[in-house]
């Protein structure tokens, strides 16, 4: 059996380091719950931390987490489809836009369901992901500010996520200056310029992050302890809140080159063992997972004398060398896990989740 467990203790020491970093510097934060997929258990200790916000790119996320607590403000983290927009008003309190027409579709939505729904509008500052473009930020404003039912109530940016863009004071500088700019020439106050999110951490600790930055959104860093901009661990957090365990389902020593004619394998992928002694042996431990549940590149066994050599797509191959720990089939390997492999295993369905204390 191949099981994620999420560590209650060690989830809510992430969230105090987080939750006193952002109160002591005057910033509002929301938690992004999108790496938990839905899973309700897990949705509950986020819940339970005492956060207001929680971002999410998935309707179906935001509505089990207005089913847990109404009072949670939700945040639809994407531009909307023009589909899902019943569903992204019933359970997004704001979303994130970058569309003239959908924010009109939005405002007749809204109205419909008789309800005032907040966006922010996204900006374009370099990683051409999702953004308006700053040129047109002023005439885009200029269209959506007054619609119906619709309450602009921050700017904001994503960086790194698609082209790896990293955050800098400059950029940073010039999104609160486009804060201002619409302020001033709408005679409004827009309250929030997210800005921030695992990435901008660190500006906070280097005293770079511009202090018209008042909003973060956060999962990676809370989750996984991540210092996204340096791809490092953050002192002072837990990097194992999340944990995979896969059983051992074969233990055999085996060669460590195969022998026979070499094709490709299920994955289109061909190797070779030219420097491999054909005569050298090794247990091979099979864990009863494979690609249909995770990116083999994305988990590592803890142990460092482990190592991960191939995959299929029901089962992963495991070395385990002279095998020091007397390991038996039955037994479990425990991994530790990237961004996009906690994804993929809380995605599937095939693997049990579990909290512990």
């Amino acid at each position: 059996m191949a099981y994620i467990t999420l560590s209650r203790r060690k989830l809510k020491e992430n969230y105090a380091f987080l939750d006193e970093l952002f109160s002591k510097h005057q910033i509002s934060w929301a938690i992004v719950s999108k790496l938990i997929c839905g899973e309700k258990q897990y949705l509950k200790e986020i819940i339970d931390l005492g956060i207001k916000q929680i971002c999410d790119s998935r309707v179906s996320n935001l509505k089990m987490i207005k089913q847990i607590d109404s009072s949670i403000e939700t945040i639809y983290i994407k531009p909307p489809a023009r589909r899902a927009l019943p569903g992204v008003v019933r359970y997004a309190d704001v979303s994130f836009n970058t569309e003239l027409e959908t924010i009109k579709l939005l405002s007749k939505e809204a109205k419909k369901q008789d309800k005032q729904h907040k966006v922010f509008i996204m900006i374009e500052m370099g990683e051409l992901r999702e953004g308006v473009l700053r040129d047109d930020l002023i005439s885009f404003y200029a269209s959506i500010f007054e619609l119906p039912n619709i309450e602009v109530v921050g700017i904001g940016t994503n960086l790194t996520c698609l082209t790896g863009v990293l955050p800098n004071e400059d950029k940073l500088i010039q999104l609160s200056l486009y804060k201002q700019l619409i302020d001033a020439k709408f005679n409004t106050e827009i309250p929030f310029v997210s800005g921030g999110s695992s990435v901008t951490i660190p500006l906070i600790f280097h005293s770079s992050l511009p202090a018209g930055v008042n909003h973060f959104r956060v999962g990676e860093t809370l989750f996984l302890g991540t210092d996204v901009y340096h791809d490092r661990p953050f002192e002072n957090m837990h990097n194992d809140v999340i944990r995979f365990y896969a059983e051992i389902i074969e233990l055999i020593e085996k060669p460590m080159a195969p022998s026979g004619d070499m094709g490709t394998n299920v994955e289109g992928e061909s190797f070779s063992f030219e420097d491999v002694n054909p005569q050298e042996m090794s247990h091979r431990a099979i864990i009863d997972i494979g690609i249909l549940d995770v990116d083999a590149g994305h988990i590592k066994p803890v142990d460092d004398q482990q190592k991960i050599i191939g995959a299929s797509s029901d089962m992963i191959v495991v070395d385990l060398g002279s095998n020091p720990d007397n390991l038996k089939v039955g037994n479990v390997i425990e991994f530790a896990l990237d961004y996009m492999g906690a994804l993929r295993l809380l995605n599937s369905k095939y693997i049990d989740k579990i909290v512990v204390d």
